[in-house]
């Protein structure tokens, strides 16, 4: 980090800790709160200075479009965290419960900085395939970390079954007055709507392992 500025240093920390907490990155409204910066054109500078070092990569027309390319926090213990299949419509997966996880088919293994999964139980990972998220920095062929839950907050990213369709996928859930909206995070794709009884959530988004060239 000896090529960086003290703010910028600080900025970089800031997305990764934010990165962790919440598996996407700030705005530039929280990094200016987060680092007591005094505006947002401060902030942006400082961005794209990060992006010319090949820090930090910008995605302009996607909110919250940051893209963190190097890590500031020292390495920790790692753990190992079973990544147990696809996430994809029309793909059903073996998702874990908390009566099956001991014995949940488990295709590959993966080591994840013991911080992202700290106090979490029922943590798992999906490789994803397909570009429905895109726009949500989740791109063909990354990796999100899963949380076992059977319930999300309105907004939130999920693994969603479909019990009619026997589908599982992974979108923006939004409860809405006698039915269930699932956004894609791509303004090609169109969201699913269905009915409250269809819809099994089988796992939130807590972090994306990003595959970076």
């Amino acid at each position: 980090m000896a090529r960086l500025s003290t703010k910028q240093q600080s900025i970089m920390k800031y997305i990764d800790r934010f990165l962790t907490s919440n598996g996407y990155p700030p705005s530039i409204r929280d990094i200016q709160s987060g680092c007591g910066i005094s505006s947002t054109s401060v902030v942006d500078y400082n961005l794209n200075i990060l992006e010319r070092k090949q820090y930090i990569r910008r995605h302009p027309d996607v909110s919250r479009g940051i893209e963190l390319l190097r890590r500031t926090s020292t390495p920790e213990a790692t753990v190992q965290v079973p990544v147990i299949g696809l996430i994809a419509a029309g793909e059903p997966i073996p998702v874990p419960t908390p009566d099956t996880w001991d014995v949940a088919a488990v295709s590959d293994t993966i080591d994840v900085p013991r911080e992202l999964t700290r106090k979490k139980k029922g943590v798992y990972a999906l490789r994803v395939k397909g570009t429905s998220m895109i726009d949500a920095l989740i791109n063909d062929g990354d990796i999100v970390l899963m949380q076992y839950v059977n319930a999300v907050d309105n907004g939130q990213m999920a693994a969603v079954w479909l019990r009619s369709e026997k589908e599982v996928t992974l979108k923006k859930v939004y409860v809405e007055r006698g039915r269930v909206r699932l956004q894609p995070a791509n303004n090609q794709m169109q969201p699913i709507f269905t009915v409250p009884g269809n819809v099994e959530v089988q796992g939130r988004v807590i972090a994306v392992l990003r595959q970076v060239a």
